[in-house]
């Protein structure tokens, strides 16, 4: 199993400042490439504080020039909110940038927020048309001359300037999580990127399920690769309540992803205020017993147990996530600690 990064700028009041939360980032990336991580994946949100992250391919050139070896994965692009021969291009460019450490991931996308500013107001729920068509598109021109005729877009004959480094093309991630998303994935040759969300490892079998029938479908097709990724937060084995710290900002954080999930305040300089505590009360995911039980939180020796169960399902990556509304000296805390005393059970 290999191990991977994936990371934002978590903001939820004025301060700290961007530039600081980006320098915070950047060396949460050095510490896991020192660790032996695989990828740091950035994904792509736009208006949205506590997700501050709208260029991932910004974040990713600059620590293509500051790191060595780590691979930089865009975690994902949102298909909807692009155009194929600009996001080709504009990919391809940082695979040349990194001499070939790109790791392209793209999803259909969540946020109505998002949705409702930056492309007339589709139905999130509709974004999965253009991932369909995105995905052979950019293969097409990532490949050379290319034309499509689409019911999401239409273009002459192009070929991407310039073209990837990495041959035939970048590895592509595609975020999946109902049977048909796998399928898609599995027939176009693209590896899977799955989260559990707040659910626990009944729903992480599931996915892997999904993904292992998709596999079974198209025996044709070289199995790809399938990652994890979880919040992920760890104490040491001598403090037997340091679990609370993590579940207690977990549950803080899904409160966040509840408020803008459902879209209904105003906001007011990119913040939304988390749903109070009352508003899930009734909501068993919420307890901190829950989130401990369902996340990534525990000490390391808890941690191992769990990861070995997700090798066992096929899973060839886990992706360590950091957002989770700790600061930053916390996250590297736990991450350091991840890196020292669960990682060495997988080499």
């Amino acid at each position: 199993m290999q191990f991977s990064l994936f990371v934002h700028m978590e903001r939820y009041s004025d301060q700290p400042s961007h530039r600081q939360l980006f320098e915070e980032l950047c060396e949460l990336v050095k510490i896991a490439e020192a660790g032996g991580f695989r990828t740091a994946w950035i994904g792509e949100h736009h208006g949205m504080q506590y997700t501050s992250s709208p260029s991932p391919v910004a974040q990713l050139a600059y620590l293509a020039a500051k790191t060595e070896k780590i691979r930089l994965g865009a975690g994902t692009f949102v298909a909807p909110f692009w155009d194929p021969i600009r996001l080709a291009g504009e990919a391809a460019l940082l695979d040349v940038i990194s001499n070939g450490r790109l790791e392209f991931g793209i999803a259909r996308g969540a946020y109505q927020f998002e949705f409702d500013r930056l492309v007339d107001g589709m139905s999130a729920a509709d974004g999965g048309k253009a991932l369909r068509e995105m995905i052979p598109a950019l293969q097409g021109l990532w490949a050379g001359d290319y034309a499509h005729e689409g019911e999401v877009y239409n273009f002459p004959m192009t070929t991407s300037v310039p073209q990837p480094v990495q041959g035939p093309r970048p590895p592509i991630w595609i975020a999946a999580r109902d049977p048909n998303s796998h399928d898609f994935a599995v027939k176009s040759n693209c590896n899977v990127m799955v989260t559990a969300l707040m659910k626990g490892d009944e729903e992480v079998e599931d996915l892997a399920n999904k993904f292992n029938v998709a596999c079974a479908n198209h025996p044709d097709v070289s199995r790809p690769d399938l990652m994890l990724l979880r919040h992920t937060y760890v104490h040491e084995e001598s403090d037997p309540e340091g679990w609370r710290k993590g579940a207690e900002a977990l549950n803080l954080f899904y409160r966040y992803f509840l408020a803008w999930f459902k879209n209904d305040q105003p906001g007011k300089g990119g913040f939304f205020d988390p749903a109070p505590p009352e508003a899930v009360a009734d909501n068993p995911e919420f307890s901190l017993e829950s989130l401990r039980r369902n996340m990534m939180v525990g000490t390391p020796s808890e941690i191992v147990e769990r990861l070995k169960q997700y090798e066992k399902l096929g899973f060839t990556e886990y992706s360590f996530w950091t957002d989770n509304t700790l600061p930053f000296e916390e996250k590297k805390r736990s991450l350091e600690l991840f890196i020292r005393e669960v990682v060495p059970h997988f080499r």
